[in-house]
C-alpha cells in the first residue's frame, strides 16, 4: 500500500463519520449541503488527528515496536518528518477551508454568537487533533485520550450536527452522543490494551494501561454494553440488532492477548452501523 495512503489510517474514517450521520439523522429536516461539509469537516479532522498521531509517536520513540500491525510509514522509514509535517499542514487547511465554509453556510456569516461559537469549536477540535500525542504536553500520554475521543466524536460530533440542522438541541440528543461516544472509546481502548506492553516502556500512561489488562477489558465491556443500553433507554431498540456481533466482539477481547488489531475495524464499522440503526 502507498505509504502515505497508509497513514491516513482510511479504516478510522467510518468511525469519526458516526456523529455526524447520527445528529443529522435526529434532525426533522435535513439540509444536505451541511451534512456534506460537516462529513468533509469530520473527515480531515480525523486525518489530521492520524497524522499528527503518527509524528507525535515517531517523535518519542514510541511505535518503534511494531508487535501486533503493520508499521505506519513513518515508522517503516518510506515517509520522512518533513513529508509528514507537510501532509498535516494540507488536511490543517482542509479543516479551516470546510469548517469555515460549514459555519457560514449555516448562519450566513461568520460574525454572529453562533458562528464565533462553532469556530471556537472547531478551533478546539483542531488543537485536540493536534495535541493527542504531538508536543510536550500531549493529553494522549496522560491518560487523557479517552475524554478527548469522548468529547469530540460523541458529544460535539452528535448536538454540533443536530444543532447545525436546527439551530436547537435536547436532552435525547445528548443522551445519543453519550451512546455513540462510548463505543468510539473503545476503539481507542483496544488500541491501548494491544499496545500496553510497548506504551508503558516509552512512558506513555493511556487509561488503560493505568487501569492493567483485566481492568481495562473490565472498562471495554462497561462501554460497550452502556452504548446500548442508553439506546434501548431512549427507544432506540433497532440498535439491539448489534448485540450479537458485540457480545462475539467481546468474548475475542476477553479470550485473546494477541491479534486484537483485527478486532478494531470491527468495532469502527459496527459503531457506524448502530448510529445507522438508530435512526430506523
Amino acid at each position: 500500500m502507498n505509504p502515505y495512503i497508509q497513514s491516513l489510517r482510511l479504516r478510522t474514517l467510518p468511525l469519526s463519520v458516526s456523529g455526524i450521520i447520527l445528529g443529522t439523522g435526529l434532525a426533522a429536516s435535513k439540509k444536505w449541503v451541511v451534512f456534506a461539509l460537516a462529513i468533509c469537516t469530520t473527515l480531515s479532522l480525523q486525518i489530521l488527528s492520524n497524522l499528527c498521531n503518527e509524528l507525535g509517536d515517531a517523535q518519542k520513540g514510541t511505535d518503534t515496536d511494531q508487535h501486533g500491525r503493520a508499521a505506519y510509514g513513518m515508522q517503516s522509514g518510506k515517509i520522512t518528518e518533513r513529508q509528514m509535517k507537510a501532509m498535516i499542514w494540507l488536511f490543517l487547511g482542509l479543516c479551516i477551508l470546510f469548517g469555515i465554509a460549514l459555519i457560514y453556510t449555516v448562519f450566513g456569516t461568520l460574525f454572529n454568537i453562533q458562528s464565533l461559537g462553532f469556530i471556537a469549536l472547531g478551533l478546539l477540535a483542531i488543537i485536540g487533533a493536534v495535541t493527542y500525542t504531538l508536543g510536550k504536553h500531549s493529553y494522549g500520554y496522560i491518560g487523557l485520550g479517552d475524554l478527548g475521543v469522548f468529547l469530540f466524536f460523541g458529544l460535539l460530533s452528535t448536538m454540533g450536527a443536530y444543532y447545525l440542522q436546527t439551530q436547537t438541541i435536547n436532552w435525547e440528543v445528548f443522551c445519543c452522543g453519550v451512546a455513540i461516544g462510548l463505543p468510539c472509546v473503545g476503539v481507542l481502548n483496544l488500541n491501548n490494551i494491544r499496545d500496553m506492553a510497548n506504551d508503558r516502556k516509552h512512558g506513555k500512561h493511556t487509561f488503560a494501561s493505568l487501569l492493567g489488562p483485566t481492568g481495562a477489558r473490565i472498562y471495554h465491556s462497561v462501554l460497550i454494553l452502556g452504548s446500548l443500553a442508553l439506546f434501548a433507554l431512549f427507544g432506540h431498540l433497532w440498535t439491539l440488532c448489534i448485540l450479537p456481533l458485540w457480545g462475539w466482539h467481546l468474548w475475542y477481547v476477553w479470550t485473546h492477548t494477541e491479534r486484537l488489531d483485527k478486532q478494531m475495524p470491527v468495532l469502527m464499522f459496527t459503531t457506524l452501523i448502530v448510529a445507522i440503526l438508530a435512526l430506523i
